[in-house]
């Protein structure tokens, strides 16, 4: 069935022979059971006809854009869309659309990315787009796209209009990216990169925050080794050219064109505070060890008065056993009293001349 004026024919047809048989029925005047069998049988069939015939119509208007526009799109393919629920219109228009921009996409091709649950509209704009701007994309890729979650159209206006990220993202939790060069002092960077999108490596290409996490990364190593801050303050586009070497985009879905810098403030001399914790912590420390080596010197002191107070008692009972021996002395016969007197005398005199001496108190 290439034409509707065939069916519309035909459905004339059935329907002109059905009253035919009807009338005829009606006016003969012997009305056999054969002849009222063909009536019933004359009446189905137009009823059958009609509905068949409005059924189509829904398709026609569809159909006759299709064939004007040279997207022929047959009308058993629509429907057997219309049982497979796909949306007709989607389809038609769509391949429509592809036959004006030079592009001859299958009707079957479209139907199935619509069932696979794509976006058969974007993919279409976006391979007009794409023919375009001249940039090779295959159906088979287009459709790849977009059933993986990328938004194809987006990508080939990337392509074709370079998109500029800020780094670190608006959004995100720091609004710069903060490095210390080695002279000690922090640098407060934005930058923006300018990317275009990789459409072959769309699929299984990294995402924006990968190219911006990796400028981060090659930002902070660059200043981080500068010998100076003022060094980065100067020559800006140093950050930008060593950063550019560093081929960040690979394995990216995005070519990076160009990296500004966008702004450099100078902020707080992270060194010194450094320099000052070290020290705070070394003064600690050394207090820590001094408080040790203070609480070891006073248990020696004590451990050294005990030790003093045992040797006075051991004095003690030493001196407390001259008095025994003297009357042992006495009671052996080893000692006389005169040799007592005399040892008497010589303690007194002892005495005597100690505390004249300014030893101590003089003693009996």
């Amino acid at each position: 069935m290439n034409t509707p004026n065939r069916g519309v024919v035909g459905l004339l047809a059935l329907t002109g022979a059905a009253s035919a048989a009807l009338a005829q029925g009606t006016s003969g005047s012997s009305g056999g059971p054969l002849d009222v069998i063909w009536v019933v049988g004359a009446v189905i069939l137009g009823l059958v006809a009609l509905i068949v015939f409005i059924f189509l119509l829904q398709f026609f208007n569809l159909y006759i854009q299709a064939y004007t526009s040279n997207a022929k799109v047959g009308m058993l393919d629509m429907v057997g869309m219309k049982l497979r629920k796909v949306d007709i219109r989607t389809v038609v228009i769509n391949r429509i659309r592809a036959v004006k921009a030079g592009m001859d996409i299958p009707t079957n091709a479209l139907e199935t990315h619509y069932l696979a649950g794509g976006r058969v509209s974007n993919v279409v704009t976006a391979l007009i787009s794409a023919r375009s701007a001249k940039i090779d994309l295959p159906w088979s890729t287009a459709t790849a796209i977009d059933l993986a979650g990328r938004d194809i159209l987006e990508a080939v206006h990337t392509s074709v209009n370079p998109k500029v990220i800020d780094c670190p993202a608006a959004v995100g939790p720091r609004s710069t990216i903060d490095a210390v060069a080695r002279d000690g002092i922090q640098l407060k960077v934005k930058a923006r990169v300018t990317v275009r999108t990789n459409i072959a490596r769309l699929v299984g290409g990294a995402t924006e925050e990968t190219i911006i996490a990796r400028v981060g990364q090659g930002i902070v190593s660059t200043i981080g080794s500068a010998h100076d801050h003022k060094a980065v303050l100067e020559n800006p586009d140093d950050i930008s050219k060593t950063v550019m070497k560093s081929g960040l985009d690979a394995g990216t879905a995005f070519e990076i064109l160009s990296i500004d810098i966008a702004d450099v403030d100078v902020g707080e001399n992270i060194g010194a505070q450094l320099q000052a914790a070290q020290a705070e912590a070394d003064k600690k420390r050394f207090q820590a060890e001094a408080e040790k080596r203070r609480a070891l010197a006073l248990a020696l002191e004590q451990e050294n008065k005990a030790k003093i107070e045992e040797n006075q008692a051991l004095v003690t009972l030493a001196q407390a056993e001259v008095p025994k021996a003297i009357a042992e002395a006495f009671r052996s016969g080893r000692l006389g009293v005169m040799d007592y007197y005399r040892l008497q005398n010589l303690q007194s005199d002892t005495s005597m001349r100690s505390s004249i001496a300014g030893d101590g108190p003089a003693k009996a």
